[in-house]
């Protein structure tokens, strides 16, 4: 008999690569830890291998796991779209999305009233904090899903890319700070990949850099460059007047 794949049993194996551990992807997928074990074995049974190497500590894929998880992570997309379109005036619940402070504006005024126009009967509910905050709830199933930041090259199985940014540098538009030593910087949260190219690109120039103001938000990082105070790095998407886009090259 030809074998078939079982979507549940695809899930929870994504569930698992995604998590690391059987204990997160059991109480995301809300079975027990040993529903969870039955599902892998059924899965390895068909893939027929093993999936996954397991120690105390955590699990990581095998050579044989890394193509399923490849090969299935469109299946699974393919499978959850048809549903919705199928179902998609039925479907009801909550969903809660994380989406960083500098797309929030986009999302409420561009995706939201369409989002409720296809399903009425669900609440989306928003949730705002840095790319690397809505990384880890993800993570912990605290987000049912996020959309983040990330340098390319770093979206994993379980992301769908959705768009490439365009970070520019920006200053005031009556100062010229580009030439000042040290350079005056509004920098974003530890750990943001703004932050991270912004700091790696001037330490590849030799600059030397006073940060002015450190801050989560991206309105703050704007206030403080449009008060002539200092320069940033941020998307060429939230470029507004009077700050001015301008390439920075490093003494």
């Amino acid at each position: 008999m030809t074998a078939t794949l079982d979507i549940e049993l695809v899930r929870t194996f994504h569930a698992v690569a995604r998590l690391g551990k059987f204990s997160a992807a059991a109480e995301q997928l809300h079975k027990s830890p040993a529903a969870v074990s039955v599902h892998i074995q059924r899965l390895e049974a068909v893939a027929g291998g093993r999936l996954l190497n397991r120690d105390n500590q955590a699990v990581s894929l095998t050579a044989l796991g890394k193509r399923l998880l490849s090969s299935t992570t469109e299946l699974l997309c393919t499978h959850d779209r048809v549903l919705a379109d199928l179902h998609g005036t039925h479907l009801a619940g909550r969903i809660t999305l994380g989406v960083p402070d500098e797309y929030a504006v986009h999302v409420i005024r561009d995706i939201l009233p369409v989002f409720a126009a296809a399903w009425p009967n669900v609440v989306l509910e928003l949730k705002t904090a840095p790319s690397f905050t809505l990384r880890e709830q993800v993570l912990r199933c605290k987000l049912q899903a996020a959309v983040i930041a990330q340098p390319k090259g770093q979206l994993n199985a379980e992301a769908q890319f959705l768009v490439s940014t365009k970070p520019v540098w920006v200053g005031p538009v009556n100062a010229t700070l580009a030439s000042t030593d040290p350079l005056p910087l509004a920098v974003h949260a530890a750990q943001c990949p703004y932050r991270e190219a912004m700091m790696a690109s001037l330490r590849h120039n030799g600059r030397k850099t006073r940060v002015v103001l450190e801050s989560p938000s991206n309105q703050a990082i704007k206030a403080c460059v449009e008060a002539g105070l200092a320069v940033s790095l941020i998307d060429r998407s939230g470029l507004q007047r009077p700050c001015r886009s301008s390439m920075i090259y490093p003494r």
